[in-house]
């Protein structure tokens, strides 16, 4: 469904991705590993219409999408959610909803955000900007949850939150992957991210040095030889 061909990306003349190229087929999980620095945030600007890239190319559901801007591709069914707390910290958690729900269809779309995170029918009239750090995350994601859209891009999504929060994010996950979304994960729990990936690229310094299913990806070995580190439980690269 998503198909990144060849593609060369930098900032300000400095090349940070060459010559990468990785597919996202439908109704899959394909997780997106690698060291800080290699290049993992910038395919995904570079996918979800962010960054525009010097050489290469982008399709998303076989028809060629590289250079138009984010809010077109969310229109062909593409969410981007960022690292950090992509949300409207000024607007209550029900404003956050509705924008991302399909006119007249509000009230269904909040019943389904709130069936897949019940914490939040707390915090409905409350300042998305006041909750807490998980709590944002979950906002977050229960607005691409409810955009309907069939490819999601996921950007470190449980980067400095508490471990039950986590768990309740990669739960929401597999349930989400379960529905037939597509999802491109960018994680720091490398376990928990292969335990739900179907497929796994690796990035080291602006390439892919693996591309695999998932399943090979799981003794020490492996990663040390891809990822140039010691991995142990619980660590996370």
């Amino acid at each position: 469904m998503l198909t990144i061909e060849g593609v060369s990306a930098g900032y300000a003349g400095v090349a940070v991705l060459r010559d990468v190229s990785l597919v996202v087929p439908s109704s899959s999980v394909v997780a997106l590993l690698g060291p800080n620095g290699a290049g993992k945030t910038t395919l995904l600007r570079v996918a979800s219409g962010l960054l525009r890239p010097a050489a290469g190319r982008v399709t998303l559901d076989g028809a060629d999408v590289t250079g138009l801007a984010p809010h077109q591709l969310a229109a062909r069914g593409l969410c981007h959610v960022p690292e950090g707390r992509g949300v409207f910290p000024p607007l209550t958690v029900r404003e956050n909803l509705v924008l991302f729900s399909a006119p007249g269809a509000e009230k269904a779309a909040i019943e389904r955000a709130l069936d897949v995170f019940p914490k939040l029918a707390e915090r409905l009239e409350q300042s998305a900007g006041t909750m807490s750090g998980g709590e944002q995350q979950m906002l977050a994601l229960a607005r691409a949850y409810i955009s309907g859209a069939p490819v999601i891009l996921l950007d470190e999504v449980s980067m400095g939150l508490a471990p039950v929060v986590v768990d309740a994010i990669f739960e929401f996950l597999e349930r989400v992957a379960r529905e037939g979304t597509s999802l491109l994960i960018v994680e720091q729990y490398v376990n928990k991210a292969l335990a739900i990936a179907d497929y796994t690229y690796i990035l080291g310094r602006g390439r892919i040095t693996f591309a695999g299913d998932a399943s090979e990806l799981v003794d020490e070995d492996v990663f040390h030889r891809y990822l140039g580190i010691e991995v142990s439980a619980g660590a996370t690269p």
